[in-house]
């Protein structure tokens, strides 16, 4: 699998289409440089319970250690390499890798040369 799959998928949620992938604009991250999102479903899709998005994470850039307030994060390795440190706890990301992020846990991850692409969920949904 690589990034593309992903990007050029569909949305469904209870069995109805939401939207195509590839119809969704990469944004710029408003605090973190070479840091990309794309809103795939919001809590306001999904009757308040989850959103997700993919990130995309360009070569050596990185998301600054940050919290999600009251909110649990998980991140699937979709594409690349890198890693991220989770309560000062070094993990190694790569396709494949599953990282659950408790709520209120302070993490970051780096991109190593090739870029990272991340799909993350939020519960509850981020606003």
């Amino acid at each position: 699998m690589d990034k593309t799959t992903f990007e050029l998928g569909t949305i469904y949620i209870n069995g109805v289409e939401l939207k195509k992938t590839d119809s969704i604009e990469w944004q710029k991250h408003p605090k973190f440089n070479g840091v990309l999102t794309k809103s795939l479903f919001s809590g306001k899709d999904s009757n308040g319970n989850l959103s997700a998005m993919l990130v995309k994470i360009e070569p050596n850039c990185e998301i600054g250690n940050h919290i999600h307030e009251g909110k649990a994060e998980l991140h699937e390795v979709i594409y690349g390499e890198g890693i991220a440190l989770v309560d000062e706890k070094s993990i190694t990301y790569k396709m494949g890798i599953i990282s659950l992020i408790p709520a209120d846990v302070p993490h970051s991850v780096k991109a190593n040369n090739n870029g990272l692409v991340l799909l993350a969920k939020f519960t509850p949904p981020l606003s």
